[in-house]
């Protein structure tokens, strides 16, 4: 058997963290491990029901070919607890073969074998009893159309028939599929030994014990069967990274030249073969220092074809965009291979460590970090985390699956350490998960990943939705469609060239609450972080506040009666800091501390809450119409005037409403169709540009 050559380099890391080799992490999405598992579980049941339309065969019966006669009689014959095998076929010089046999599978009886001249010869039993069960097929050409008529049939046994959990097992029904070929010489390579690699696929495809469509003795002749070939294709491989890696190198080297701002290093081994390699561009490191106080280390992905693991650096813009730092492969997944990439990557970025690292659970990440990085805040990516739940949980809990991920997440989301704890507590006792390695796991990781815990560290609103999506994306974007390295280096450089970026319009920004906070919010920050604080502003005319004797406050939603807020306010330097700590952990001011400022009098925010992350000044990529602000605002004006007077006009009579409903609504879509930019949006950005 063979296997299939994979059309991409790249797949998602699959060991669990938990570095037991049983546990395996199967993402939701992942072709492969989505079939894999669903095969299992539904082979039984798709196999009964193709069987349900299978009657019994009767002599007379029409079939198109001998192919699909056997594949009858087989479905009939699992149905019935045997299999059978073809045995004789008759030939003629002008019809070509034109009988064929098939028989039970225990038809006949075996013929006694030459004794082989060793010392102790195996006596393997045979199967076979003269079952006199057969399905004689005959060709015949009517009008010039070939078919196969049932000759013979007889359903008669002379043994004992077998029930489904026992007819499965049968060498004709016992078959290793593609994928699972795959995952077999992958383990194997690996050093698996064979009765763990069941094991291992039982697991991974979550069912019971021997439940498998195969049995341990055809992983171990599958395995035997392809050694050699694995052996061939092992060298093939080892010469494909060596040369690769060097192109990889010579790349480097070749970008170093031409652009004096690309930096790259390497480590190789005993051998001076390249072991890891890490690579930035100057745009990268330009922003880096804009935007460099919340870094995500992506290592999802790995190569099986070299052997690496990627690790890809990434941040967020001022626009809330996804940007890249740089990208490292690595030779293992080791502590010693992570401190140096986590070394490399400070030095390129010229010695400014982050504020704070988003990664994936990996102990050797967390002590290269530690060592690193010790003034870095390490927050472990909840999206790592809720995409391993069902690996994790779903077998044990069983139906209370879904239970157990709302009550996770009420978890995540706790604001208080000492609740978190003692939510967690009842929640693990409740769902019978004490002893569970991977609570555990997630319990002694609990610095670094529940809300509680991280609310005070500055996040810049990485842990959103939002970002995860646009990473998942930029991550697709530079690994799809690749079968060497030379292409992926070629691919992230165009990613990371911020000249290839969209340049987008000056989106505008309607004023929703005519407080001069909100203008002049406006006039400084991007229309990611304008509409953030925005919404913040809306939000805090819905909160009341008492003041303290110590001049701070206590503010509270006017509909609810707990979940009070405290916001200290220091005039002197006007300071503000708030229990919910949102400024601390996303950099724009919360509801509460804006609640404040409003009972202040203030018309303007203070410019150290207007941070320079989150500013236009800051933008990556020019924006063209920074001037067109007042021009929109025109435009706003005088659509708002017009849709006043037409909602009056319209409101007169169901007759005029409806004709300005259905009148808007094909307006709406022939704008939404529109070209973005057109002339006259460029237009406009050059009378911007020449008048200034």
């Amino acid at each position: 058997m063979s296997t299939k050559p994979s059309t991409n380099i790249w797949i998602r890391r699959q060991p669990c963290p938990c570095g037991d080799w049983k546990c395996y992490i199967k993402y939701e999405g992942d072709d492969q491990s989505s079939v894999s598992s669903q095969q299992i579980k539904t082979e039984t049941t798709s196999a009964s029901s193709s069987l349900e339309a299978v009657f019994t065969p009767y002599v007379g019966q029409i079939f198109k070919s001998d192919d699909e006669a056997f594949e009858y009689y087989s479905n009939f014959a699992r149905k019935n607890g045997f299999s059978i095998r073809k045995a004789r076929s008759t030939e003629s010089q002008n019809l070509g073969i034109y009988r064929r046999d098939f028989v039970c599978y225990r038809s006949g009886f075996n013929q006694p074998r030459k004794k082989v001249n060793v010392e102790h010869p195996r006596d393997r039993k045979s199967v076979r009893c003269g079952c006199d069960a057969k399905l004689y097929l005959t060709k015949e050409i009517i009008d010039g159309v070939t078919q196969w008529y049932v000759s013979q049939f007889s359903n008669v046994h002379n043994h004992e028939l077998l029930e489904d959990d026992q007819v499965r097992l049968l060498p004709a029904y016992r078959k290793i599929q593609e994928a699972d070929q795959e995952r077999i010489l992958l383990l194997s390579k690996a050093g698996f030994p064979v009765n763990r690699i069941v094991k291992v696929l039982e697991l991974e495809k979550g069912v019971q014990p021997g439940q498998l469509p195969f049995i341990e003795k055809d992983v171990r002749n599958f395995v035997r069967t392809c050694k050699k070939t694995v052996q061939e294709n092992d060298a093939l491989l080892t010469e494909k990274r060596e040369n690769d890696t060097l192109e990889l190198l010579e790349a480097c080297k070749a970008t170093a030249e031409r652009d004096a701002d690309f930096v790259y290093d390497y480590t190789t081994d005993e051998n001076d073969k390249v072991e890891n390699i890490a690579w930035s561009y100057g745009d990268s490191i330009r922003a880096y220092s804009l935007f460099g106080d919340v870094v995500t280390f992506d290592t999802t992905y790995r190569s099986i074809t070299y052997g690496l693991l990627l690790g890809v650096w990434f941040g967020m813009d001022n626009h809330g965009k996804t940007i890249f730092f740089g990208c490292a492969l690595l030779q293992d997944e080791s502590s010693q291979s992570f401190t140096w990439a986590l070394q490399t990557f400070v030095r390129f970025m010229r010695g400014r460590c982050p504020q704070t690292i988003l990664t994936d659970i990996d102990s050797g990440l967390r002590d290269g970090i530690a060592r690193e990085l010790p003034n870095t805040k390490h927050v472990i990516c909840i999206w790592h985390i809720l995409s391993k739940l069902s690996s994790w949980f779903s077998l044990p809990l069983g139906s209370q699956y879904e239970e157990f991920k709302a009550e996770f997440d009420m978890l995540c989301h706790l604001e208080s350490v000492e609740d978190f704890e003692h939510q967690w507590s009842l929640s693990v006792a409740r769902f019978g998960l004490v002893s569970d390695k991977h609570i555990a796991l997630l319990f002694s990781y609990r610095a670094s990943w529940p809300f509680s815990y991280i609310r005070g560290y500055f996040l810049a609103r990485t842990m959103t939705v939002e970002f995860s999506q646009s990473l998942d994306t930029f991550l697709k974007r530079i690994l799809s469609g690749q079968t060497c390295l030379q292409v992926f280096f070629e691919q992230v450089g165009a990613a990371a060239n911020f000249r290839n970026l969209i340049r987008e319009g000056m989106q505008y920004m309607h004023i929703k609450t005519c407080m001069p906070i909100e203008e002049h919010a406006r006039s400084i920050l991007t229309p990611y972080a304008f509409h953030v604080t925005q919404h913040e502003i809306e939000l805090s005319m819905q909160y009341v506040t008492t003041e303290m004797a110590n001049g701070s406050y206590l503010v509270r939603h006017y509909k609810k009666m707990d979940g009070e807020y405290l916001v200290i306010w220091i005039p002197e330097d006007e300071q503000i800091h708030c229990s919910c700590k949102e400024f601390e952990h996303s950099g724009i001011l919360c509801r509460h501390s804006l609640r404040v400022f409003s009972i202040k009098n203030y018309f303007q925010l203070p410019e150290k809450y207007l941070l320079l992350r989150w500013r236009l000044e800051s933008s990556l990529v020019p924006i063209e119409e920074h001037n067109a602000q007042s021009s929109s605002d025109e435009c706003a004006q005088a659509f708002h005037s017009l849709a006043a007077t037409l909602l009056t006009e319209s409101l007169i009579s169901k007759e005029r409403f409806n004709y300005v409903h259905r009148e808007l609504t094909t307006l709406l879509d022939n704008v939404r169709n529109m070209p973005v930019i057109d002339e006259f949006t460029e237009n406009m950005a050059a009378n911007n540009v020449s008048e200034s």
